[in-house]
């Protein structure tokens, strides 16, 4: 989907809006004045017993006489990112519900404010209208054509946005994409398309290369599937005029049954987007690249599935992983974190600034903090700080957990150097990270990020659709405070 942008930077007015059939007005307090249609407005609300003031808690549509639609909403100073987004979303709901061809952007306030308002309503309005794959016959795809941006003009064209929009559509195509559709060697090939399109450059470790590599516990998940087409895939954005380089990590399961410890089918299902930390990653990629930023990004990506047969991992099992340790296997279904270990060291070898990774992980997660934020867990104090605060900024909520070594213990083997996991539930989601940090060298910077949001029933923040892409507006937001 290509959406021209327009800015006009007059005020909006009755006047200039009476031809026109889809508008999202976005005002700053109830004291803006010459409010387009205020009349109409205001019988809407006199009929819905509400003031203007409510419209900070519930945007209101109105029908208009041309027989437009035009969409009302508040965004006071007091709220955050998360919150603007998400009145947005459903001030726009359903304006892009009814296939608009164009839609008109309203700000209102001061400068700084109409800025920040534009820059958020044009991401949603933009995010939501992006076309995902669908297989349903009677599916109506987005046929949104032009934004207009009145009441401030700036001297950029929203590129930042265009890119972050680019990186979380490309992230929700795969991640819905059905299993059958993005088998390892399917998933590869898209992959290497993009990047051949980008000018990425582009290497894979497939099954043999891994084995005489020593990579025993990315083999481990990946030998019990047929075809042998698992793949760490390697690639690289290198701009001439790099100030930083950073690494960032994907799990790819493109499929996860649980292996020998089988998952019951309530939870087998949806387990083709357990390669949402990877799509994460190459939606970061793609968007670094558009937005020209000055790093080298490396990104690694751990794709495999974790079926079940006679050549499957299985409990007590050791394995030896590529930097040597032995790992004792106690979980099958524990499959992420054995794929992230030998990706972590093949990424840590290449010595970057700081190494952050996106897995849809643990289940601990979740109930930590439900699907409607998702946490991190870090090797350096200051960075949860960073981590944090990157997440309020770009409406993609992130929560920071411990990463105390008291926590080794419970990891302790009796025949090996460490267990994989515990049987025992509890902080699950500290263990897989503590498991996860054994496995980095040269003691590289490192934040750990388990997508316990990566897909809530009815949308999250900016996003209407299920499958969301966090992590893609956060992973730029934290890349752009580390590159500071």
């Amino acid at each position: 989907m290509s959406v021209k942008l327009r800015q006009n930077a007059a005020i909006a007015n009755e006047n200039t809006l009476k031809d026109n059939q889809h508008m999202l007005f976005v005002l700053s307090n109830t004291d803006d004045k010459n409010i387009p249609f205020i009349a109409t407005l205001e019988t809407k609300l006199k009929r819905s017993k509400c003031e203007l003031k409510d419209l900070n808690k519930t945007p209101v549509v109105i029908d208009l006489p041309n027989g437009g639609v035009a969409s009302y909403v508040i965004l006071n100073s007091q709220l955050n990112m998360f919150q603007r987004h998400t009145l947005l979303r459903a001030a726009i709901k359903p304006i892009i519900a009814e296939q608009a061809e164009t839609i008109d952007i309203c700000v209102f306030g001061d400068d700084s404010t109409k800025e920040a308002h534009a820059c958020a309503a044009y991401y949603v309005v933009t995010v939501n209208a992006a076309n995902l794959p669908s297989r349903k016959k009677e599916h109506k795809p987005s046929i949104l054509k032009s934004v207009t941006i009145h009441g401030y003009k700036t001297s950029h064209d929203y590129a930042y946005v265009n890119a972050r929009v680019a990186g979380n559509t490309i992230c929700r195509e795969l991640t819905i994409t059905p299993p059958n559709e993005l088998t390892p060697t399917l998933y590869r090939q898209k992959i290497a398309k993009l990047a051949v399109e980008n000018s990425w450059l582009h290497k894979e470790y497939d099954m043999n290369a891994l084995k005489e590599m020593g990579a025993g516990a990315f083999v481990a998940v990946a030998q019990g599937s047929e075809p042998q087409d698992a793949a760490i895939v390697h690639l690289t954005y290198h701009p001439t005029n790099a100030q930083k380089h950073f690494s960032i990590v994907g799990k790819g399961i493109c499929f996860d049954t649980g292996g020998h410890n089988l998952k019951p089918a309530k939870y087998m299902l949806g387990m083709h987007e357990d390669m949402n930390g990877s799509a994460v990653c190459l939606g970061i990629l793609l968007a670094v690249s558009k937005m020209q930023l000055p790093i080298k990004l490396d990104c690694w990506l751990a794709i495999a599935q974790n079926h079940i047969g006679p050549n499957a991992f299985k409990q007590n099992d050791v394995i030896t992983a590529l930097n040597g340790l032995t790992v004792e296997i106690v979980h099958t279904d524990a499959e992420g974190r054995m794929v992230l270990a030998d990706t972590l060291t093949l990424a840590s070898r290449e010595k970057p600034d700081a190494i952050i990774d996106f897995a849809t992980l643990t289940g601990s997660m979740i109930t930590a903090l439900s699907d409607r934020m998702s946490g991190v867990i870090v090797n350096r104090p200051e960075l949860a700080a960073k981590a944090i605060d990157a997440g309020s900024k770009s409406g993609e909520r992130i929560a920071s957990f411990p990463y105390d070594d008291d926590f080794d213990s419970d990891l302790d083997s009796d025949i090996a150097d460490i267990k994989q996991c515990t049987l025992d539930g509890g902080a699950d989601h500290i263990h897989a990270a503590r498991f996860l940090g054994k496995f980095i060298e040269n003691d590289i910077p490192w934040i750990h990020t388990d997508l316990s949001s990566a897909n809530r029933k009815g949308g999250l923040g900016a996003v209407e659709s299920d499958t969301n892409g966090f992590g893609v507006g956060f992973g730029l937001a934290l890349i752009e405070r580390l590159l500071n």
